[in-house]
C-alpha cells in the first residue's frame, strides 16, 4: 500500500479529498495512564489541588479533538458533529500498569463523528494523548513516574477503508 501523505517524488502533502463521497464517519479510540495509590485516592476523593482531575481531562480531550488539525501538520481541518469523552479511575488491572508502584490508571476514551470527506481518527486519538496529558499534568506534584499508553484506535466506521475494529478487548 502507498503512504497517501506523500506525492511521487517523497515530498509531504496533504491528500486531494475533492473526489470523496461524503459519508457519515465515526472513530473510537481509548488511551490510559498509570498511577499511583495517593493519585488514584485523590482524585476519587476530590482533593487535588489543581481541581476535579477526571472533568478537566475530559474537557482537554474534548478541546484536543478540536485542534487536531492545528497540532497535525497534514490533517484536514473538520467540522466535527460529535465528541464525546469519558474518563474513569481502573483499580486493578489495565495495560498501563507495569509496576507496583502504578497498579492503578486513569482511561480516556473518546468517540468523535463527522459527515464529511475524510475520517475522524486523529481526532479521536488527539482526544485521549490530551487526556492523558492532562491527567499528567494536574497530578504530577505528586508523581513525576506516571505511565502513559497504550493508546490505539478500538473502532471505526465510514469511508473508503470500511469498518475496522480492533482485534483485541481490554
Amino acid at each position: 500500500m502507498d503512504l497517501t501523505h506523500f506525492d511521487q517524488d517523497g515530498n509531504a502533502w496533504m491528500v486531494d479529498v475533492s473526489d470523496k463521497d461524503i459519508t457519515s464517519r465515526t472513530a473510537v479510540a481509548e488511551g490510559f495512564i498509570a498511577i499511583n495509590d495517593a493519585i488514584y485516592e485523590r482524585i476519587a476523593a476530590g482533593t487535588m489541588k489543581k481541581g476535579d482531575v477526571l472533568s478537566v481531562a475530559q474537557l482537554a480531550a474534548i478541546m484536543g479533538a478540536k485542534q487536531t488539525s492545528n497540532l497535525i501538520p497534514l490533517c484536514h481541518p473538520l467540522a466535527l458533529t460529535k465528541v464525546e469523552v469519558h474518563c474513569t479511575l481502573v483499580d486493578g488491572e489495565s495495560p498501563a500498569c507495569t509496576d507496583e508502584n502504578h497498579n492503578k490508571a486513569v482511561k480516556v476514551s473518546a468517540i468523535v463523528k463527522t459527515t464529511g470527506k475524510t475520517g475522524v481518527e486523529m481526532e479521536a486519538l488527539t482526544a485521549v494523548q490530551v487526556g492523558l496529558l492532562t491527567v499528567y499534568d494536574m497530578c504530577k506534584a505528586i508523581d513525576k513516574g506516571m505511565i502513559m499508553g497504550p493508546t490505539y484506535l478500538v473502532e471505526k466506521e465510514g469511508g473508503k477503508s470500511g469498518h475496522f475494529v480492533r482485534s483485541f478487548v481490554e
